[in-house]
């Protein structure tokens, strides 16, 4: 299920590019999404700084009373947001700083299903192939998209899980270990390490038959008896 959000203080247009959505998924029932409307800039950026929202897409009016779509859509970036932005206005004034902010169309009003509909195919596709590969997690009270890539190991603490990234940062996250290895079971590169972590084998530098020395310098020590499978799957992962 994708999130959209259209974002216009025109509530006419709203109702227009809701349409348009509508008339996209009975032609695309495979894209799931759910859509949003705010009529401020204002209310969409309250909402997405407290981690209470976090769009797939966004529909952005660059001309709204009191701030233009272009400085909506630098605070989104600023607040670490990666969403699909797609400007929607009646100029083309502001095109060049609308690819500033890694828009990725701009469409000039009135906008039409040919104008729109490719847009989406390539959106949507997009977006499907990415979100295969990035875990959607709750991070200190707010949504983050996590690159698979990007995760070293996890660890159990408590109740707790910790995420330890490439780039040296470590979030935790409320959920129990049983729960995480389920989402990662699709992925090869993963494999649990006893009771207390969950590896990513691409960060794997070596192991022996008492540690494993992860690529961001940590060490995590093996249980007693693991060490036979775990090269196993270590080899066979890299043989693939």
């Amino acid at each position: 299920m994708y999130l959209i959000a259209l974002c216009d203080d025109d509530p006419v247009e709203l109702k227009k590019e809701e349409q348009l959505l509508d008339s996209y998924y009975r032609k695309h029932p495979e894209f799931e999404f759910q859509v949003e409307q705010f009529q401020s800039s204002g209310k969409l950026l309250e909402k997405v700084k407290n981690g209470e929202y976090v769009p797939d897409i966004l529909f952005l009016d660059i001309y709204m009373q009191g701030k233009l779509g272009t400085e909506t859509a630098r605070e989104m970036r600023g607040m670490g947001q990666d969403c699909r932005i797609i400007f929607l206005t009646t100029s083309q004034e502001h095109a060049l700083e609308a690819y500033r902010v890694d828009a990725v169309q701009y469409l000039v009003k009135p906008i039409s299903e040919k104008e729109l509909f490719p847009v989406l195919d390539k959106v949507f596709a997009d977006m499907d192939r990415e979100q295969k590969r990035h875990l959607l997690l709750r991070v200190d009270s707010s949504i983050r998209r996590i690159a698979l890539q990007d995760i070293v190991y996890f660890e159990a603490q408590k109740k707790n899980q910790c995420i330890f990234l490439k780039d040296g940062q470590r979030m935790l996250v409320r959920m129990t270990m049983a729960k995480l290895h389920e989402m990662l079971s699709e992925y090869k590169e993963f494999t649990k390490v006893g009771v207390s972590y969950i590896v990513n084998l691409e960060h794997v530098e070596g192991l022996n038959a008492h540690e494993m020395m992860m690529d961001n310098g940590e060490t995590i020590y093996l249980p007693r008896g693991s060490y036979k499978e775990l090269r196993e799957k270590y080899f066979n992962y890299y043989f693939e």
